[in-house]
């Protein structure tokens, strides 16, 4: 049974997709190899909303069970938008496709990294986003690799969130990639620990949805960028490493908790930091996820940004190959397309 089982052939007629998968900090990533029609659009922008309104189904089928699960994180290779560009990315995940994605950057950077020649001079490699050009960097001398994030701002401070009538608390809002609403769970007393996953996330959630009717967000640049894509839950005081600075927990798109303490999280809240006097040019920050795992995040250079006194986040840190695979879908398999039991 067993050899035989070796000779088995995806029949010509399923479709067929490989992928790599890899970790950052925990976090989930699929990089799609082949099997995905190549988008259309002569920007990522619009390369995003042509498979927003084509690509679905296959989203679906790689994101959702029995191929992935709730909290699955995708990555979309593309051709580039810019000249100087190595490939574009468009990040997907279980509610649709996000607009930059710093957990996906890293891990695509160590693939570089691990494909390179072992240069110990330090390389470059530019990818676009529908955020912007993103610029990563890696050696062979480092398991650490990193990238110079899109310009990162505050956008509000101190905006109260209603939780119930008997509670009330205060975040703040700022844009890493993504906007994002940044509360400090010591305000709640929430633990920021793994066997707490299911109060987080129902929280995250309620302050998302909660703020989604109140808060109006535009973005500079472009406007598709204007909408909260996350709860980042912070705390000082509940770190695990005798280095780390704070701990984040975000909850994202459709209730997805992230491993990590998430790239573009981070960036925006050293953003946050910046305003506060708490982070200056030169210094370095430790920020853990759930999971202890964390980034080192400092302040690559400071600039005014259409009227924000912005920053741009530089963020490092560890990525791994978990697994390849060649994913089939069958035809007449009716849950051929996916689902989710959260």
């Amino acid at each position: 049974m067993k050899s035989d089982l070796t000779q088995w052939h995806i029949p010509p007629h399923w479709q067929q997709v490989q992928a790599l998968d890899m970790h950052t900090a925990g976090e989930p990533l699929r990089i799609i190899l082949t099997g995905w029609p190549e988008p259309q659009g002569k920007s990522m922008v619009e390369k995003r909303l042509y498979c927003q309104a084509h690509f679905e189904e296959l989203r679906r089928a790689l994101m959702f069970e029995p191929r992935g699960h709730a909290d699955m994180y995708g990555a979309l290779l593309t051709e580039p938008e810019r000249d100087d560009s190595a490939f574009g990315v468009l990040f997907m995940h279980n509610e649709g496709y996000s607009t930059m994605c710093g957990h996906a950057v890293i891990a695509l950077t160590e693939l570089a990294r691990s494909l390179g020649p072992g240069v110990v001079e330090e390389q470059s490699l530019n990818m676009d986003t529908p955020a912007g050009q993103i610029s990563a960097f890696y050696s062979s001398e480092s398991q650490r690799v990193g990238f110079y994030n899109v310009p990162s701002f505050v956008c509000q401070l101190n905006v109260p969130v209603t939780l119930s009538p008997q509670c009330t608390v205060h975040c703040d809002i700022a844009f890493g990639g993504a906007y994002y609403a940044y509360v400090n769970a010591d305000q709640l007393d929430l633990a920021l620990i793994e066997q707490n996953y299911e109060e987080i996330i129902t929280l995250g959630r309620k302050i998302k949805r909660t703020l989604s009717g109140v808060v109006e967000l535009t973005h500079p640049e472009d406007p598709s960028l204007g909408f909260l894509y996350g709860v980042v839950f912070y705390s000082n005081s509940q770190v695990c490493g005798v280095d780390s600075h704070s701990r984040h927990v975000c909850i994202f798109a459709d209730g997805s908790l992230d491993r990590s303490p998430t790239g573009t999280g981070v960036s925006g809240r050293a953003a946050l930091l910046a305003v506060e006097g708490k982070l200056g040019p030169g210094e370095v920050v430790h920020i853990e996820g759930l999971l202890g795992c964390g980034f080192d995040t400092s302040i690559g250079e400071t600039f005014q940004y259409y009227g924000h006194q912005a920053v741009r986040p530089k963020v490092m840190g560890e990525a791994y190959l978990t697994g390849k695979h060649i994913f089939c879908l069958d035809p007449s398999d009716p849950l051929k397309h996916g689902f989710i039991l959260r």
